[in-house]
């Protein structure tokens, strides 16, 4: 379902070509609670050009140093330097075909894995899409979403936001995820060992943020429908946006489509008037504040937080010491947030989000004023606005818990969840059949 979701959302995925079930059970715990449930057997079969990842070049390391571990096929640099060959020539062949310097070669390789990864990963983040696992085994080395696990669309907005289980130190966190490809090509870089010169090879991993962020700013305009010209502070009013969202709980996916309707700046129109009946709209799917207390529970361990508060009032010094840390300042951040919510009333919180949201509209319609400076046209730029904002912004997406409700009435027998697009759609044509006679 995913893999089919992310190839309609034009990401870059291997795809699943069937699905082939049995009558033989496996007992397994799907979430990771220790309640374990029998499901089928069953085989998928997917496709892609190649399921090499950044972990096949590993199994040519040797021992580590700190596990005591090295790959099955440690030392043998000639599979390694075949394995390479292979990947250029079947999958680069442009890069192939222009250098003969190997060493020249297999940079170009590595700038052009590092290129397509950065793309990938910023094309998730645009959608809020998290991949659970993403380890070396996970990552393809032609820039595809890999392996389906645990996986999430985030649907309120949330940085910290983990979809998988077992990562109870938030490693893959949504917020993480470029970080996270980029120590991944980190690897990859060691893994190639002298087929890659280290200077070179940490010179293409220091431009990997800044190339993420060039592609997730390109993403987030055209989703903001800023298409006729980039400014600096774009950033910060996206850095905004998504604080807003967090802030409030704001549905991801349904606060970009309701952005298209934000009505465009026209002279001398009351820009708090205007905007007020947006406002209300976003902050009905804005998230209640009982969600929002749940939402901001600390997750660090009770005895490891209950120490590090008793040492914020016996040894000042050493809390100073500890809160810098990220992991705690996120923590002591929840807590904050917590606090105040236990001190607001719904009513409160709710005026509270409309100004959050009249203030950053606000500015997004400045924004959008700057748009047609460059022409007396604003009709056309009115539309490219909308045009490039529906073609951005998926009006659904894969949510995991309404599949999962589809999947357990499939297995009683009940397929009605399962096929009410055709149902529907299979409804459309008898009506326009009707209309046209």
């Amino acid at each position: 379902l995913c893999s089919e979701a992310m190839a309609a959302l034009g990401i870059p995925t291997t795809r699943a070509a069937s699905l082939v079930t049995s009558d033989l059970y496996v007992s397994r715990d799907p979430l990771n609670n220790g309640q374990r449930i029998e499901e089928r057997c069953s085989v998928v079969m997917r496709l892609a050009p190649t399921f090499i990842r950044f972990g096949s070049f590993e199994i040519f390391q040797g021992r580590d140093e700190f596990s005591g571990l090295e790959g099955p096929s440690a030392g043998r640099h000639d599979i390694r330097a075949q394995l390479l060959d292979y990947v250029i020539e079947s999958f680069y062949p442009q890069i192939q075909q222009a250098h003969h310097d190997r060493k020249e070669r297999n940079l170009l390789f590595f700038k052009e894995v590092m290129m397509r990864t950065a793309k990938l990963v910023a094309l998730w983040q645009c959608v809020g899409f998290c991949h659970g696992v993403l380890n070396t085994d996970n990552m393809s080395i032609l820039g595809l979403t890999l392996d389906y696990g645990p996986f999430a669309f985030m649907d309120r907005f949330d940085p910290d936001f983990v979809c998988n289980a077992s990562d109870k130190r938030r490693r893959y966190s949504y917020q993480a995820q470029p970080s996270v490809c980029r120590w991944n090509l980190a690897r990859l870089a060691e893994a190639l060992g002298p087929e890659l010169k280290a200077a070179d090879a940490g010179e293409v991993l220091d431009d990997f943020m800044p190339t993420y962020e060039a592609f997730y700013l390109s993403g987030m305009r055209k989703k903001l429908g800023l298409v006729r010209k980039e400014e600096a502070e774009d950033r910060e009013l996206i850095l905004e946006l998504c604080r807003v969202m967090h802030n409030t709980g704001a549905d991801l996916t349904n606060t970009f489509r309701l952005l298209s309707r934000v009505p465009w700046p026209e002279e001398g129109d009351d820009g708090k008037i205007t905007v007020q009946p947006m406002v209300d709209l976003i902050v009905e799917q804005c998230a209640s504040i009982e969600e929002l207390k749940v939402a901001n529970q600390p997750t660090m361990d009770d005895r490891e937080l209950a120490m590090i508060l008793s040492m914020a009032q016996t040894n000042p010094v050493m809390f100073g010491m500890v809160a810098d840390r990220p992991d705690v300042a996120q923590q002591l951040e929840l807590m904050g947030r917590l606090k105040e919510l236990l001190e607001t009333d719904q009513d409160e919180l709710r005026e509270k989000q409309r100004d959050d949201w009249s203030r950053w509209i606000c500015r997004y319609r400045r924004r959008l004023a700057r748009e047609s400076d460059c022409t007396s046209d604003k009709h056309l730029v009115k539309q490219e606005r909308l045009r490039v904002m529906s073609s951005s912004n998926p009006r659904v997406v894969l949510r995991n818990y309404i599949a999962q409700n589809a999947i357990q009435a499939a297995e009683k027998g009940d397929f009605s969840e399962v096929r009410p697009m055709q149902e529907e759609k299979k409804s459309n044509k008898i009506s326009r059949t009707s209309e046209m006679k």
